[in-house]
């Protein structure tokens, strides 16, 4: 089939459908946190850099809802496939219980005990003071976020990605005027400065939720059966945990790494944690189209697996591997054509904007092996239930060499701050070979619905 990879009309219209929508919605909500950076950039480095490490707590909280709603849309897209509505509904059920559970924690972690956590991620007292600021307030919004996502992630294995990313966009776009009207002080509003982008994000996690839910309730969405709310089937909750665990493992071992990696750059100074909070947006922004790939052929292989079409998921597999080298390397090529005009934008101390020159260059070498290990693990390995795979790489990868190595680059060695940025990207990279061989062996090619 190698020599049919592009010519698959139908294969690669039905990726587009899924793949567009999902990566605009990844891109509105990667905006927001570019427009807290662009924005509080214009005010202060300070509130940019304290903000950047005050989220890094949402940034653990999404890892946790994201690898639920992941564990949910694997499952759901094979059942999906498969014709079981009611088994998607009970998905969709334990995701709104277990994900509300963690909104919760999060929710009062944030709003009751926010120096504690600004402490994990910065020395400088102006920067824990902002950062507590901000938390006491965006805290709130951590309680309707797990909700939302399990409704938006129902939506793209249903067939209606474009109102979930619809429903993104447009709440962002909101999130970005209000951040504007907060910070600034428009409009008659007063000049809130961190706190101004915490109350945005409020008011549009609030409209993003009650969106969410009154969509469900429109003709052809599907919508949780309250009744069967706490209704906890034995079978199909150990088939959850058997797919999920291992995606919580592995995203919290990457969540907290990542914010490992904010903290070592953060302890390095206010200029090496504002350049880290810049290069940081514009990853997040080139991750967008990876992320939707990744998405959507986990969809698409998960739908023909679930189907019992085993032939047909591993050949959707080959083909979403194969575009993830192809994204990356556009991506690569794209942050080196944009960095200077990104240095030249930010109002930065003359050392920040030297660190951030360097750190986009060696964030374009390492998109082209995030965009590859993204798709090929996240979306197709996690389509077939390997979710394992991804625990163990990072705890090689990112656990036993980039972690450490940072870590002791920053505190033991003293290195360049750009050498310990270096070591941060080295996960990813060290990721590829062992990868490419584990997708060879095709051990994802598995049906894991159950006849119910």
């Amino acid at each position: 089939m190698k020599h049919k990879l592009f010519e698959d009309k139908a294969f690669y219209k039905k990726l587009a459908e899924l793949t567009f929508p999902i990566a605009f919605q990844s891109l509105m909500l990667a905006a927001v946190a570019a427009g807290d950076a662009v924005m509080l950039g214009r005010v202060e480095q300070n509130s940019m850099a304290a903000v950047s490490l005050a989220t890094q707590i949402q940034f653990i909280q999404n890892m946790v809802v994201s690898s639920m709603v992941a564990g949910v849309t694997v499952l759901g897209a094979q059942y999906w496939g498969k014709g079981d509505r009611r088994t998607v509904g009970d998905l969709f059920n334990m995701g709104l219980r277990l994900n509300g559970l963690v909104s919760l924690l999060f929710f009062a972690a944030c709003v009751f005990f926010p120096r504690p956590l600004m402490l994990l991620y910065a020395e400088d007292e102006a920067l824990i003071s902002i950062g507590c600021g901000y938390l006491r307030i965006a805290g709130w919004s951590y309680l309707m976020t797990g909700i939302s996502q399990c409704y938006l992630g129902m939506m793209k294995i249903t067939g209606h990605a474009a109102r979930s990313a619809w429903i993104s966009s447009v709440t962002v776009v909101g999130n970005i005027l209000l951040n504007a009207v907060f910070i600034f002080g428009l409009l008659g509003a007063p000049e809130m400065g961190a706190e101004g982008a915490a109350l945005a994000t409020v008011i549009a996690r609030t409209a993003e939720l009650i969106w969410a839910v009154a969509s469900s309730f429109g003709r052809g969405f599907f919508k949780p059966d309250l009744a069967r709310l706490f209704v906890r089937d034995r079978e199909l909750a150990r088939d959850f945990r058997k797919c999920t665990l291992p995606i919580l493992g592995a995203s919290l071992m990457w969540g907290i790494g990542f914010t490992s990696y904010t903290a070592i750059m953060g302890h390095l100074g206010s200029d090496a944690a504002a350049a880290n909070s810049v290069s940081a947006v514009v990853r997040d922004l080139m991750c967008c189209l990876c992320n939707g790939i990744a998405t959507a052929g986990g969809i698409l292989v998960g739908n023909e697996l679930g189907a019992g079409n085993l032939e047909t998921g591993r050949i959707y597999g080959d083909r979403t591997a194969v575009l993830s080298f192809l994204v990356g390397i556009a991506s690569c090529l794209i942050i080196l054509a944009v960095s200077p005009l990104v240095v030249r934008f930010m109002i930065l101390t003359d050392e920040a904007r030297r660190l951030l020159s360097g750190m986009l260059v060696i964030m374009a070498v390492y998109m082209i092996a995030r965009c590859v290990c993204t798709v090929v693990i996240n979306g197709i390995f996690a389509a077939g239930g390997d979710t394992l795979f991804d625990m163990y790489s990072l705890a090689v990868a990112m656990w036993g060499i980039a972690v450490p190595t940072a870590m002791l680059g920053a505190f033991v060695f003293h290195w360049p701050v750009l050498l310990v940025y270096a070591c941060t990207c080295l996960d990813e990279i060290g990721k590829i070979p062992w990868v490419v061989l584990h997708f060879k062996k095709h051990k994802w090619v598995k049906d894991l619905t159950r006849e119910r």
